[in-house]
């Protein structure tokens, strides 16, 4: 699968290393804001709406691997979709206005949105909400701990509050240098405590993800799918064929 990379971040680096490693995968190009030179020997291409086409017309792809910001959507949106492309971001936090486009995508695109594409943190949330299922009456505090530099509360423990049912004012964010990120659910019931928790321990963990979702898109209809539904997919086929 030929696949172009969106941001060249320390993430998309990491996202990069990885995809360039699978055999599964080619990748073909580098999108960024500005097209500066990389330390690799691929095409590299600015961010704009209006040249954007031609350059998918030169570069061909299959799917899109989005690791920069919520704005970079509307300047490639209109050409993934004339072109039927797959997408996988991992933006942290998409406006309202981007969420609604997204769908819109998804009515003929295959598209996966997560704001933490690492398999681990998608199976904890699952498991967090099995828990929270069980015991509806625990205490439920959210720890997530990242990088200095990071300045907003993370979207994907604001997501994990809002798939428990619980307020943002129970997320305790800690910035420390040499973390890469850090999320903790911690239940209290009556004489103990449960703690379901994920390390991210060097960026590459989101291009592991970044492969396993467009392995599993490719075989799905068109959709503006979450990881956990990818998940679950997987779960519920596992379930079937263990009864």
């Amino acid at each position: 699968m030929r696949v172009g990379l969106i941001g060249y971040g320390k993430a998309g680096q990491a996202v990069a290393n990885v995809l360039e490693q699978d055999p599964r995968y080619t990748l073909s190009w580098i999108a960024r804001r500005t097209p500066a030179p990389i330390a690799r020997d691929l095409p590299v291409t600015g961010l704009d709406a209006a040249s954007f086409g031609d350059w998918l017309d030169a570069h061909p792809v299959d799917a899109l691997v989005d690791f920069s910001d919520a704005s970079a959507l509307w300047q490639y949106g209109e050409a993934i979709r004339e072109r039927g492309l797959m997408l996988v971001t991992a933006i942290s936090s998409y406006p309202d206005e981007a969420r609604r486009y997204l769908q819109e995508l998804g009515r003929t695109l295959r598209i996966l949105s997560s704001p933490n594409i690492t398999l681990g943190i998608n199976f904890l949330m699952q498991a967090a909400r099995l828990l929270r299922r069980i015991a509806p009456f625990a205490d439920v505090e959210i720890v997530e701990q990242h990088f200095r530099d990071k300045p907003e509360v993370s979207g994907t423990a604001r997501k994990i509050a809002e798939s428990l049912d619980i307020d943002d004012e129970s997320i305790t964010s800690l910035r420390l240098g040499g973390i890469v990120g850090h999320h903790e659910v911690i239940f209290g019931f009556p004489h103990q405590t449960v703690r379901l928790s994920h390390d991210s321990i060097r960026r590459e963990a989101f291009g592991t993800g970044a492969a396993f979702a467009l392995q599993q898109l490719a075989g799905l209809p068109p959709g503006c799918y979450s990881f956990e539904e990818l998940l679950m997919r997987l779960i519920r086929e596992e379930l079937k064929d263990a009864a």
